[in-house]
């Protein structure tokens, strides 16, 4: 079917225009799309006041393409001043796997009374039967081209991983990443963030420096002895043996090493599985991509074996309800106190991680067990960490500045404390600390609590001793997909929030952010209800 063109208008209609490009490699560049779109314009009577455009960014999820977001939501609280999308064509308004996502979409722009127009489509988007069919085949098509694409890809990368080469991101600890021509000759180390220079190039795993590699084995060494992941951890943070980022070291850390085959030298792909952007979820050992004696091993497979051997199995190493209490009362009877870092420090107690996960916080579990902490001792506590005081005195100075306006409460189940302003909306108060790896820039680690995602947040800028706050931001959401966000000097992102001169314009900033909030909330909401859920 040809498409359908109007005559030009005297007063032309004006239009948006969506363009996106997933990378740099694809013929859909958004240059090409921006020109399909203007002649399309020009022939249908439409000039294009606006342009939406993400690139980078898959066509499978939504919350990560910025620009479609930020078009939903224009169009939602009725600010738009177009009256009408122009998009090159079904597969740059998305490719998500479930076909009702990009109507659902498409419905919200139109019932807005703005519709769609597919710039190079071989039909008019004009919601007749023949349109409506091909329109669903052409949604269909595109979903299909991103379950193709994924499996080649993951045929091509175990191949690779077959032959020895490494297709994983960061080395991890001991390790580093060595660039090698396809003749295999050793090109040079990997830096943090950098990547192979040629498509033929490839990728293996050589020796680190060599107190990474010690660490390793004496971690290793301690597994075999029967040692916990979380008493490891413990003892590497009271030695000050802190991982290569300049990190303390966490259970999930020591685990992380002390069950990866690399280490033996066996080249391992495919211990989790994540197609189309879903939930990571653990794949069988028995369809993991190995290929051993790829690398060169920093422990021998004997003692990796024997130390998976004197690993406490998950479902043995489970804490209980009951087994977390009895462990608690007897640290209690021991020190005659409880604090969070008596609970962290002290040997063959649960992680913190596990009780908030049971109880919610701290405070839950000390009820369960009979134990009273007044509130002002429980948030002042003297063992407590310096950046969770810091936070609180944040707190409470605002609770301060604004005694008529500001309360602090909890979400429920949650012990981290949250501002309630004018008794209507929330605040997340969210610090950030100044990260300096080594050999690499210098960054602001922005980690969103999930619970307080889509809330007004008050982002601060820790100086880089950690002592004190460098700068406050206002955010009417974070607007971060994921869990954490290295935000550099003069990052893009702190200019989508509005910067506090004084903490005094704390209560005004939280109160225009609220205002603005209602659509996007609006569109959080439609996009989180229709997210597609695909198995892998």
């Amino acid at each position: 079917m040809k498409t359908r063109v109007t005559e030009p208008l005297s007063n032309p209609v004006p239009a948006a225009e969506y363009v996106r490009m997933s990378d740099e490699g694809q013929p859909y560049s958004i240059e090409n799309q921006k020109a399909a779109n203007a002649e399309y314009a020009a022939r249908n009577g439409f000039v294009i006041v606006k342009t939406y455009a993400d690139a980078g960014r898959s066509g499978v999820i939504a919350k990560n393409r910025i620009a479609l977001r930020q078009l939903l939501t224009d169009v939602i609280s009725g600010e738009a001043s177009y009256r009408a999308i122009l998009v090159y064509d079904v597969s740059r308004w998305g490719r998500f796997p479930n076909n009702d996502e990009a109507a659902h979409y498409e419905f919200l722009c139109s019932s807005s009374g703005i519709p769609l127009h597919y710039c190079a489509e071989q039909f008019a988007n004009d919601g007749t039967v023949t349109s409506s069919i091909i329109k669903a085949l052409k949604r269909t098509m595109a979903a299909e081209f991103s379950r193709e694409l994924g499996e080649k890809v993951f045929r091509g990368k175990s191949r690779l991983v077959q032959k020895g080469f490494w297709v994983g991101a960061m080395a991890g600890c001991g390790y580093r990443r060595m660039m090698i021509s396809a003749e295999g000759k050793q090109k040079q180390i990997l830096k943090h963030g950098e990547h192979k220079s040629l498509t033929t190039d490839r990728v293996i795993l050589v020796l680190g420096p060599r107190h990474e590699v010690d660490l390793v084995r004496k971690i290793f060494s301690m597994a075999v002895d029967r040692v916990g992941c979380t008493d490891i951890a413990r003892q590497l943070n009271a030695r000050g043996l802190i991982r290569p980022n300049g990190r303390e070291w966490k259970p999930c850390d020591v685990r992380n090493i002390v069950t990866n085959p690399k280490y033996a030298g066996c080249n391992v792909w495919g211990r989790g599985s994540q197609r189309l952007r879903t939930n990571r979820v653990p794949v069988e050992a028995k369809r993991w991509i190995t290929k051993p004696e790829a690398f060169v091993a920093i422990i021998d497979q004997s003692t990796f074996d024997r130390a998976q051997a004197a690993l406490p199995r998950r479902a043995d190493r489970m804490w209980s309800n009951e087994e977390i209490i009895r462990a608690i009362r007897r640290l209690l009877a021991r020190k005659g106190r409880l604090s969070i870092s008596l609970v962290e420090k002290a040997r063959g107690m649960p992680s913190s991680k596990l009780i908030r996960n049971r109880f919610g916080c701290y405070r839950e579990l000390y009820k369960r067990i009979g134990y009273y902490v007044p509130e002002e001792d429980l948030r002042g506590d003297p063992d407590a960490d310096p950046y969770m005081r810091l936070r609180r005195n944040l707190v409470a100075r605002l609770k301060e500045m604004f005694p008529q306006n500001v309360t602090v409460t909890h979400l429920p189940g949650r012990y981290r404390s949250i501002l309630q302003v004018d008794g209507i909306f929330m605040v997340s108060v969210l610090l950030c600390p100044f990260e300096r790896p080594p050999k690499c820039a210098p960054y602001w680690m922005v980690q969103p609590n999930p619970a307080e995602r889509d809330y007004v947040t008050l982002v601060c800028k820790l100086n880089p001793y950690r002592t004190g706050i460098y700068s406050y931001y206002l955010f009417p959401r974070t607007g971060i997909p994921t869990k954490t966000y290295s935000a550099y000097r003069n990052d893009r992102w702190f200019k989508t929030g509005k910067k506090l001169m004084r903490l005094s314009e704390f209560y005004a900033a939280a109160t225009a952010a609220w205002r603005a909030q209602p659509a996007q909330r609006k569109l959080d909401s439609s996009i989180d209800n229709c997210a597609a859920k695909v198995d892998p």
